[in-house]
């Protein structure tokens, strides 16, 4: 049974008569009554009484009308669906990235998407990457913006690098540069009052693996602030912090400095299952992510790179 008999059968069933089922469905008679036959063949039952004057429905054929004609509607309902998510009018999209993404790209990517996209309904989990590979592992995300990665990620995802990116310091705009220099090294931030994050943050993990490697031990004034907190706390000259440079983007009132010699770098890259095919509205949505980070590279300069 397919649905191209099923609909010969409903307009039979409609007109009584074969002839003007063909005419309708711009088929052949023989055609027509070829289709119908193989249905009833199918099914092992007669579905018309086939009369000089006309046709009439048996009561197998009246048994399966009502059941023809909702097939067929819900066979419409899949297509309309399917057509409405090849065109981004509806669907869904699960994405996770780290806190420092939240506020700089994610916010400018997630923008441009639903401005383009506002049928498609968004959802974002903000964790550091190694529960966003978690929550990706576990089904709960489509695609996650990370920063750190290791050699297990590469089996169960694709993981492809957008931008390098440096680390910098910042302090307040309104205060005295913390060097007259155009970079300043790691052994003059660890003298600096200090402003780190939650040791949750993959950024945390990175200043202090460096301050380690040193043999230094930096001055640290407070402790465990989230982003958003350390770049006000900043701002107000209560220290200086170690950021990406990104986050500087449209805010007047830090100032920032490049670390000298081996500059502190991190990759930002964009992940999703290995073993499943993403669906039209997160294939955009990845495509908007990676012109997102084009023009972030554009307009960080010298402190940020594509991958």
């Amino acid at each position: 049974m397919n649905l191209e008999q099923l609909r010969s059968f409903i307009e039979v069933a409609r007109f009584g008569n074969f002839t003007r089922a063909a005419e309708e469905l711009y088929l052949a008679q023989p055609s027509l009554s070829r289709q119908i036959a193989a249905l009833e063949h199918d099914l092992g039952a007669e579905l018309f009484h086939r009369a000089r004057g006309g046709s009439t429905l048996t009561v197998a054929g009246e048994s399966l009308l009502p059941l023809a004609r909702r097939m067929l509607a819900d066979a419409e309902s899949v297509r309309r669906e399917l057509a409405e998510l090849a065109g981004l009018e509806r669907g869904r999209v699960r994405l996770g990235a780290t806190p420092t993404l939240c506020i700089s790209l994610v916010a400018e990517v997630l923008s441009a998407f639903h401005a383009a996209h506002p049928g498609i309904e968004l959802h974002l989990s903000e964790h550091g990457s190694r529960h966003l590979l978690d929550q990706l592992g576990s089904g709960e995300l489509d695609l996650a913006l990370i920063t750190t990665s290791d050699a297990s990620s590469a089996e169960r995802f694709t993981v492809t690098p957008l931008l390098v990116e440096e680390l910098v310091v910042v302090s307040s705009a309104g205060a005295a540069p913390v060097t007259e220099r155009d970079a300043i090294t790691l052994d003059e931030v660890a003298g600096l009052p200090q402003i780190v994050f939650s040791s949750s943050y993959d950024l945390r993990a990175a200043t202090d693996a460096a301050f380690l490697a040193a043999d230094l031990t930096p001055r640290v004034v407070l402790e465990g602030a989230e982003m958003d907190a350390v770049l006000r706390f900043v701002e107000r000259g209560l220290g200086v912090a170690i950021v990406p440079a990104m986050v500087l983007i449209d805010r007047p009132g830090l100032r920032a400095v490049r670390l000298a010699g081996h500059a502190l770098e991190r990759t930002i890259s964009v992940a999703w299952p290995a073993d499943v095919a993403p669906t039209a509205a997160v294939e955009v949505m990845r495509r908007t992510i990676t012109a997102g980070a084009t023009a972030f590279a554009a307009r960080a300069g010298a402190t940020m790179r594509l991958a």
